[in-house]
């Protein structure tokens, strides 16, 4: 009887285990499927950077640098850049090269690489194009444009210009005469001031020296005792030259108080690092809309830098009511 009993016993239990192995097997597979959801990346394979220039002009292409270590330090993802990109044959040969990589993000940092992106997209379908300050629309479903608001940017900095000008004679040295920032400088110095006088001066390149040098003596020449660079591979000798004479700079793109903390009044800043961290963290959440965007002051990607000991408390003080204002109504102070 007992030895039956037994048997029953075993029976039972090997039924059992026969119905619980499934059942771990199924908890365990739901936990492996759930663990390792948790765990993948997103969209985002690894990330490149075109610039026009070099990585080390101290302004725009620093800032592109700078922007693509923040994602590798931020997404912890492995990144290359391509200095020199100024055509469409030398992007095409350098995409082919990143898409070896494994690069599946490029970033063209520069308003030409919009025309560049909008070919090279159907050609590289898995890649996703993005360039900034282009000119033109982002037209496929892979690219997007991002413009910065430039002209508000000037436009303050027109403002401590026209404000801290004792000759009633400010210049601008850009690249290029379709520059906002340009425009917006010069309104900016009319509103304070309505006596200011502006000189402007293209030396249609981003990097011709010699050329933006022999500007600015024309400008000084003049009597022009503020100058605002807008030009990537210039504006740190003029704001040098600048400082020589005794006279005084707007900073561009960066944060040039370290070059002269008296001689630069502020700089007009453009975060590039924080903007292209967002970027890339949104193509990897699947969230990056393709076609064109703006950002600037009101998204905090545009702001003014440190003020120079020479610029009065009292202005600042005004100047950062405005730009809260701004901030809220996208209305510059000229506007009602």
């Amino acid at each position: 009887m007992k030895s039956i009993l037994t048997n029953i016993r075993k029976s039972i239990f090997r039924r059992k285990i026969i119905l619980i192995i499934p059942i771990i097997a199924c908890v365990l597979f739901l936990f492996l499927f759930f663990y390792d959801s948790s765990e993948k990346k997103g969209k985002i394979d690894k990330v490149g950077l075109f610039v026009a220039g070099t990585v080390s002009d101290q302004a725009w292409g620093t800032q592109g640098y700078k922007g693509l270590l923040n994602i590798h330090t931020k997404l912890g993802l492995d990144v290359f850049y391509k200095e020199s990109i100024d055509s469409y044959t030398v992007a095409e040969r350098a995409v082919k090269e990143f898409q070896g990589k494994g690069v599946n993000l490029i970033f063209g940092h520069g308003g030409d690489f919009v025309q560049y992106f909008n070919i090279l997209a159907n050609k590289y379908p898995s890649i996703h194009f993005v360039s900034l300050n282009g000119r033109e629309l982002a037209t496929q479903k892979n690219t997007s444009n991002i413009r910065m608001e430039n002209y508000p940017m000037g436009f303050f900095g027109g403002m401590v210009a026209g404000y801290m000008t004792r000759t009633n004679t400010v210049g601008v040295i850009g690249a290029y005469e379709w520059q906002e920032e340009a425009s917006g400088f010069e309104a900016g110095a009319h509103y304070i001031n309505k006596d200011v006088r502006v000189l402007e001066e293209f030396v249609n390149d981003w990097d011709d020296r010699e050329k933006a040098m022999g500007l600015l003596d024309n400008e000084i020449s003049q009597n022009v005792d503020i100058v605002y660079p807008i030009g990537d591979g210039f504006h740190v000798d003029i704001i040098e030259r600048m400082k020589e004479n005794g006279l005084y700079a707007i900073g561009y793109i960066s944060d040039q108080s370290t070059i002269g903390k008296y001689t630069v009044l502020t700089s007009t800043i453009q975060d590039i690092p924080k903007l292209y961290g967002q970027v890339a963290q949104a193509f990897d959440e699947g969230k990056l809309k393709s076609g064109n965007q703006l950002c600037g002051i009101r998204d905090n990607t545009i702001f003014l830098g440190e003020f120079s000991p020479n610029v009065d408390k009292e202005f600042v003080e005004i100047l950062q009511k405005e730009l809260n204002r701004y901030k809220k109504t996208g209305k510059l102070p000229n506007e009602n």
